[in-house]
């Protein structure tokens, strides 16, 4: 929220007004406090429009329509004055976020969250449709979350059912990606009731997959699939809800339930007064919201009358100019400010993106979401979105930048389908991903293609599938490497001078690699000697091959494998004498590990490519995450912030003065200051030139654009967790 100008009233009707919450096409939004204490969103008209009787005449119709709409899931008109000199709407100010950036921080909603909220909204379009209004923008950035249930907000292109609309013919009304067939191919006038179910079923759709159903892009194209393609719902598993958005998402308006039909067809209880049906994260967020509310303070007395002039306007004193800064904080922080600003600017919000007043470009994120390695997917994704929100808040940059993340679940043929999505869109510039290695060896052909860089911070296999791999990166050290720092920690000690290798087939290609380059690397980095033994997958009783590797002299073990095995393992070394070093694959260092060792797993240690949140120089990454999720980031969350900082540098230099058109830029020529958006290939060329210094190393790629850096980390189990210790030691270099 910004300050009061000079020349802006200190009141409007019954409300003192506390700052500027923004500024639109057709009028200036405040926020204010009405005498009883409430807070309002106050909407002044600007005179241009004030002194247009056929405006004035139908934005009157228009308010009387709108304080006819009684529901407890719409945001109220509370007061208007339409016959002044200067027209006004104040609605009430509801604290809690947009559901758009719900979705953005925590993720799609759970099936029952989203039958939920589609019925309590259908309550509020049947309200909204009761009292003889469309309204035309139904969509994530319209609906905010609060302590009590949602409420639908911004009626600023509503219109009566049955007068004409505020726009000119054959202007498309609404923001695409959340609007009808109808609306997409005709003129405003032709979005009924029925157009909203639809946008309704989009923005149910997007808050179960967190993406919009007709995808996203050039607007042309937006509008298009919108008229002529089925809606995108993988990942939405629901069978009751899948089918019930095939009913909103009918192209025929007629074959659509009507928003009271839907609220009958919604078989979910929809508790009054409860959020318990969100998930606990989007819980926390909403609290969040409404505790900075609480902490909005008053104002001092001021002048009542307005001034006709900047000069007779009272300068604030120096605590008045203090706690309007301290309401600006508070409301910049809140929903609030966010949802009213998307209502004057007219148009969509996508995640990430704090508008500069440049161009928006977008980082995706393919991921393992919901798979079996969807904990390591989702802290990737916390770390890059909070890398591009930490851009964004600058504030004074030439673009702005959003973040696009698609679900693979870890599955190989699915995470192809989504690399040749995201090659699609040209407004997406390079990927961070994928979390596993046969997802990534699955998709680099797509990338490779579209030339647009992908970088993978998980996965670690030292040679994928024989192509041209032109636009990928590996951003951090691949399997084998690993072995380097496992050998100095076990074999570069007084005690040890045999290392034992046990190689589990069951860890699959990763674990074979680091185990095999250990043994074969034990010679000839040290003095000491390697005994190596393999085992077949699935072999459980490890106590003979634990008691012929002691029989052979090892005085420290590695063994590489699974959580499983690794548990197995640690079990049959706890029931000899042993007391060495012991030391485990990365991969297998997990909850698993901990549960199945139990007492056994003490003392074990793990050498991790990933940085702890508790190492000295992950220090103030980890208190931005906290303060951000709640939580301390999980590994490879780091990573991923690094991996996005380093596209960001790439693409802030790219768009520097220096930066030439011919080689770094695409697209039709910008507006003045404006930044041009990088070709792809520019992009690749650029970070394959960059050095970069990140929170968990410093990034730069040798000509197969491998990371040269093979920094890794010591852990170890103390008390039944996961320890730092410490870099592991460097390799020579």
């Amino acid at each position: 929220m910004d300050a009061l100008r000079a020349s802006d009233p200190s009141r409007i009707g019954g409300h003192r007004l506390l700052g500027r919450l923004g500024a639109g096409g057709m009028g200036v939004v405040y926020l204010g406090r009405a005498d009883s204490g409430a807070l309002a969103a106050i909407k002044v008209i600007l005179p241009e429009y004030a002194e247009d009787g056929d405006f004035r005449a139908r934005f009157r119709r228009e308010v009387e329509a709108a304080r006819r709409v009684d529901s407890p899931w719409v945001v109220a008109v509370t007061d208007a004055d339409t016959g002044g000199e200067r027209p006004w709407l104040a609605t009430e100010f509801v604290a809690g976020p947009a559901l758009s950036e719900a979705v953005a921080r925590c993720g799609p909603l759970p099936a029952r969250s989203v039958r939920v909220l589609g019925r309590l909204l259908s309550r509020a379009l049947a309200s909204v449709h009761a009292a003889g209004l469309v309204h035309r923008d139904v969509k994530p950035g319209n609906v905010l979350l609060t302590t009590d249930g949602p409420r639908l907000i911004d009626f600023g292109i509503a219109r009566a059912v049955d007068a004409t609309a505020l726009t000119a013919t054959d202007l498309v009304v609404g923001t695409p990606g959340f609007l009808s067939p109808e609306q997409a191919t005709r003129s405003g006038t032709a979005a009924g009731p029925a157009s909203d179910v639809f946008s309704l079923g989009c923005l149910l759709a997007y808050a179960a997959t967190g993406r919009p159903p007709f995808g996203s892009g050039a607007v042309e194209a937006l509008l298009y699939r919108t008229v002529h393609d089925e809606p995108d719902l993988d990942g939405m598993d629901d069978p009751e809800l899948r089918s019930l958005l095939g009913e909103l998402l009918a192209k025929e308006p007629a074959a659509r339930p009507d928003a009271a039909r839907l609220d009958e067809l919604i078989v979910e209880d929809a508790p009054d007064g409860s959020i318990d049906w969100l998930p606990e994260d989007v819980v926390r967020l909403i609290a969040v919201r409404s505790t900075a509310m609480l902490a909005l303070p008053d104002i001092d007395a001021t002048v009542a009358d307005e001034p006709t002039t900047a000069a007779a306007a009272p300068a604030p004193g120096r605590r008045g100019l203090l706690l309007l800064a301290g309401a600006g904080a508070v409301v910049a922080a809140g929903g609030g400010a966010f949802a009213v600003r998307e209502w004057l600017g007219g148009g969509s919000h996508d995640s990430g993106a704090a508008g500069t007043g440049g161009p928006t470009w977008t980082i995706g994120v393919q991921a393992d979401l919901s798979g079996p390695r969807s904990a390591d997917g989702r802290a990737q994704e916390r770390g890059v979105r909070l890398a591009v929100e930490r851009f964004n808040s600058r504030g004074n940059e030439p673009f702005t930048l959003r973040v696009k993340a698609l679900d693979d679940r870890g599955e190989v043929s699915r995470a192809v389908r989504l690399a040749e999505r995201f090659a699609r869109d040209r407004d997406v510039l390079a990927v961070i991903g994928p979390t596993g290695d046969p997802a990534t060896d699955a998709v680099l052909g797509a990338y490779d293609e579209a030339m647009l860089p992908v970088i993978t911070v998980s996965s670690l296999l030292l040679a994928y599938t024989a192509r041209n791999q032109k636009s990928f990166f590996q951003a951090a050290p691949f399997d084998a490497v690993l072995s380097v720092p496992i050998i100095r920690r076990l074999l570069l000690r007084p005690d040890v001078e045999r290392l034992g290798v046990l190689l589990d087939r069951t860890g699959g290609q990763a674990a074979y690699q680091v185990g095999y380059a250990t043994q074969m690397n034990a010679g000839v980095l040290t003095t000491g000697t390697a005994y190596p033994r393999v085992v077949p997958a699935g072999t459980r009783d490890f106590a003979p091959v634990v008691a012929d590797m002691l029989a052979h002299a090892s005085d420290a073990f590695f063994y590489a494998g699974d959580a499983a095995g690794a548990a197995r393992m640690a079990r049959a070394l706890a029931a000899t004498s042993f007391k060495g070093p012991r030391m485990a694959v990365h991969t297998a260092m997990n909850a698993a590990f901990l549960k199945d060792g139990g007492d056994a797993a003490e003392s074990w240690e793990f050498t991790a490519p990933c940085i702890a949140a508790t190492a000295p120089e992950a220090k103030k990454f980890a208190a931005m995450h906290r303060r951000r999720f709640g939580s301390a980031p999980a590994r490879w969350a780091a990573e991923a912030y690094d991996a996005a900082g380093l596209v960001i540098a790439a693409l802030t230099a790219l768009v520097a003065p220096t930066a030439t058109a011919t080689t770094a830029t695409a697209g039709p020529t910008p507006r003045a200051g404006e930044a041009r958006r990088p070709t792809r290939a520019a992009l690749v060329e650029k970070i394959a030139a960059s050095t970069y210094q990140g929170v968990s190393r410093t990034y730069a790629f040798d000509e197969d654009h491998r990371l040269k850096s093979s920094d890794a980390y010591l852990y170890t189990v103390r008390n039944g967790g996961y320890h730092y210790l410490g870099r592991a030691p460097r390799t020579a270099a």
